[in-house]
């Protein structure tokens, strides 16, 4: 086997191994994320991280409707429509109308879906500057580099 082979390899156990890392870890994060949830907007019932997604989806860009959500968050309509049937019935989201257009159904946050908003905002906040100070330690044409690699990865799996 060549050096250039050995080091593809290498490469390759070590995609796979950060894969099952990065999964444990969300896995963690994710279980601690919504037992804190629970606490302290007091969830009457269960939510996962889609359906809290959805609402952070509709967060960002209130007001949305089915399509729009299912298109930014790569989800079927039908699957998009479950899920904003069971924020509705759960309080967190509600249905309104622009006056301009009385035929289509746009999402809003409650107060408490603006609460459910707010910190799990907090919480990617809170990851993403976890991410910067890990790449601190990068040069400018490593990051360039970095960059490269991630964009042409995300490719590689569409």
């Amino acid at each position: 086997m060549s050096t250039n082979e050995i080091i593809k390899a290498t490469i390759h156990e070590n995609f796979i191994q950060f894969l099952h890392q990065k999964e444990q870890y969300e896995s963690r994060l994710a279980g601690v994320f919504l037992e804190r949830l629970q606490k302290l907007v007091e969830l009457g019932v269960s939510i996962n991280m889609t359906e809290l997604h959805t609402i952070a989806c509709i967060g960002e860009q209130e007001p949305i409707n089915v399509t729009s959500i299912a298109e930014k968050m790569d989800l079927s309509k039908g699957n998009t429509s479950k899920i904003t049937t069971k924020l509705l019935a759960a309080g967190w989201v509600r249905k309104t109308q622009l006056s301009d257009n009385k035929k289509e159904v746009y999402f809003r946050l409650t107060a408490a879906g603006k609460k459910l908003f707010a910190y799990h905002d907090e919480l990617h906040n809170k990851e993403q500057m976890r991410m910067y100070e890990f790449l601190d330690k990068y040069s400018e044409s490593e990051l360039d580099f970095i960059k490269r690699l991630f964009g042409d990865m995300a490719d590689l799996y569409r």
